[in-house]
């Protein structure tokens, strides 16, 4: 039986996204938006089926082969699904937000061109996603974090005829094809030394191989199992958008907003995040390993939180603070703390989506101005889309009570508790990070909800609630933003959800030494911790300079402009992937076909050899004179040279 319903959930966006890309002429816009809800509505139903079997019926763990693809001198490569309560719970978050986004893109994208292509888009997403949480082996792994890769291509490029979307889905191409030669790298050297591409086959083998060590290049012996989660942690930087492989995120909002939602929450970034926990029998070999995973993390969460800072494009604020909150999540990861990592990821899935899709019912309510300059007093006329705003930024910054208070709050402890190198770093990196996400969420929060009103008249005018399609996700979006932590941070993070999905060293348990009771007693512990005041601090700040005294806005523009100039050229890594990454590509490119291909191949190869038959040709021609003395000349020079052969031989 589960393996009908597993297949279901698979293949019911699968269906609906090849009826709607195939046939959109014939069942149309409604039909192409009926069909692919259908799908994922169904997937959904039996996820969350599935997660309730997992997570209160105590169903044993499920790790079945579907078929076999091809063994190749041993080495099976297997479609098979490992269903878990991490995989429930990873199935129950993609399928839950992605319906919501499919039902909300309606309304967005009401009037848009290539209605049936987007449906057909979101649908595969969902479908590429599944596939990879639920994989029980590294190459279905491997193929379900490259259909999201070009699943996002395609959406992030949807508006083809814009030149800045094919330069953003481009730049998400090449910079995760980065990340992806050291994943296919550490998926290989699994497969050489552990003889398989099996999970539980190679978690078993892992111990054995754990003094292992190999030459990368000279003589300096390297751990195999460091070189390895190294490889495949490179993989993630690039899906979960780490630094410095984070620069594809934020060009990534040239999609449309329901996709910004659906990448940003539910499914692409968090691959990494979920690689890494399923990964944890590996990574608790090799402390050198666990200790890049957490700086990695700490620097981009405090770091890309500063650049939130000085956005005035409100999808690319939130970007900028899905980034930061992808660091909290693979700092947690560093410290051995997996639980709370994904404890994070679930919660930010719903309160991110929220925020996306409220930022675009705003969108919709401006006439597509995404300038927070261009807004103000917005919460007049969009009372619903005001609230639940208000609600998923609360839950961001970690207001007591809300999801990401929970979550949030969990890492930090966990890092200052982490007693591999760079903890101290780290935990000084996020506690920081606390006061920057409170900052630019507040500070969006104001100038687009509070203030005089739209510096466009017209724009204020016309501005009213959206549509029932787009504001009813919204509020089902925020119910979870406000209990979910509150009702599951016992049996994650103190309980025994995850016991035997996860492994966790004995010297690494960070998360056993900060063991609370329940929720209660962990919110009166957070009332008495720096964060809170961090986030109350940043909150009244942001009010303070952009509400009260806006004047100190500018000042302080002016008066650090270098600071500003920093910020507002990302720390530069954009121009080094355009003048050094990028353009030393293209020189390269140059020089090759210059000196390859004009020099070697045209001029050497097709040309030459050209020239050299023309040549041949016409020294032959005074050969072929037609006289016969001439040809009576020419065969007994022939003859002599022969005799003369024969004589010397």
């Amino acid at each position: 039986m589960m393996d009908y319903i597993l297949l279901a959930i698979v293949l019911a966006p699968l269906a609906g996204s090849v009826i709607a890309g195939l046939f959109r002429n014939q069942i149309g816009r409604a039909g192409a938006h009926w069909v692919t809800i259908l799908g994922v509505a169904v997937s959904c139903a039996l996820s969350l089926y599935v997660f309730y079997r997992y997570a209160f019926g105590g169903a044993p763990v499920y790790n079945h082969t579907v078929y076999t693809w091809m063994v190749v001198d041993g080495l099976r490569m297997e479609v098979g699904f490992l269903i878990d309560r991490l995989t429930a719970m990873m199935m129950a978050v993609v399928t839950f937000v992605s319906l919501m986004v499919h039902i909300y893109t309606i309304g967005y994208m009401a009037h848009e061109e290539g209605y049936q292509r987007f449906f057909s888009y979101i649908a595969l997403f969902t479908f590429s996603m599944l596939m990879l949480v639920m994989s029980n082996n590294f190459m279905q792994l491997f193929f379900g974090w490259e259909a999201v890769g070009l699943v996002s291509y395609l959406l992030i490029g949807f508006y083809f005829k814009r030149e800045s979307a094919i330069f953003a889905n481009l730049k998400a191409f090449l910079v995760n094809r980065v990340g992806d030669f050291g994943f296919v790298l550490g998926i290989a050297a699994v497969a050489m030394y552990m003889g398989t591409l099996d999970y539980a086959e190679a978690f078993a083998r892992a111990p054995d191989l754990a003094r292992t060590t190999i030459s990368v290049w000279g003589d300096q012996a390297w751990s195999l199992m460091t070189v390895i989660c190294i490889l495949l942690f490179i993989g993630a930087m690039g899906k979960s958008a780490q630094v410095p492989l984070h620069v594809w995120l934020p060009d990534s909002m040239e999609g449309p907003t329901p996709i910004s939602a659906l990448i940003h929450a539910a499914t692409m970034v968090t691959a990494g995040i979920f690689m890494v926990a399923r990964m944890s029998p590996l990574y608790e070999l090799s402390e050198t390993a666990l200790s890049f995973v957490m700086v990695i993390g700490a620097t981009t969460a405090f770091f890309m939180g500063l650049i939130g800072i000085i956005q005035n494009d409100i999808k690319r604020v939130i970007a900028y603070s899905t980034l930061s909150q992808l660091g909290y999540m693979v700092a947690a990861l560093g410290a051995s703390a997996y639980a709370a990592g994904l404890f994070h990821l679930m919660t930010h899935a719903f309160f991110k989506a929220l925020l996306f899709l409220g930022a675009g019912s705003v969108i919709i309510g401006m006439h597509h101005d995404q300038d927070i300059r261009n807004m103000g007093g917005v919460r007049k006329y969009m009372p619903i889309t005001h609230w639940t705003f208000l609600i998923g930024t609360l839950a961001l910054i970690g207001f007591p009570g809300f999801a990401g208070f929970f979550s949030k709050d969990a890492i930090i402890e966990a890092v200052h508790h982490s007693q591999i190198a760079g903890s101290g770093y780290a935990h000084w990196m996020l506690v920081a990070g606390v006061f920057v996400t409170a900052l630019y969420s507040f500070r969006l929060y104001f100038i687009v909800f509070h203030g005089e009103g739209p510096r466009d008249a017209h724009a204020g005018e016309h501005l009213r609630e959206s549509p029932k399609v787009v504001t009813v996700p919204l509020m089902l979006l925020a119910i979870p933003s406000v209990v979910i932590g509150y009702l599951a941070i016992g049996p994650m993070l103190f309980g025994d959800y995850f016991d035997g999905v996860i492994s966790v060293a004995a010297i690494h348990d960070t998360l056993g030494e900060i063991h609370f009771e329940d929720a209660f007693t962990f919110m009166l512990h957070g009332l008495t911790g720096i964060p809170l005041y961090l986030a109350a601090a940043g909150a009244f700040v942001a009010w303070y300079v952009y509400m009260r005294r806006p004047i100190i806005a500018t000042d302080l523009a002016t008066r650090f402009d270098w600071l500003y100039a920093i910020l507002d050229r990302k720390y530069g890594f954009d121009a080094f992937n355009q003048w050094v990454f990028a353009g030393g590509a293209r020189l390269l490119g140059k020089v090759l076909w210059q000196a390859g291909d004009r020099v070697i191949i045209d001029g050497a190869v097709v040309n030459g050899s050209a020239h050299s038959v023309g040549w041949l040709a016409s020294v032959m021609r005074y050969l072929q004179t037609g006289y016969l003395y001439h040809y009576a000349f020419a065969i007994i020079i022939g003859l002599l040279g022969l005799l003369s052969w024969f004589v010397i031989r």
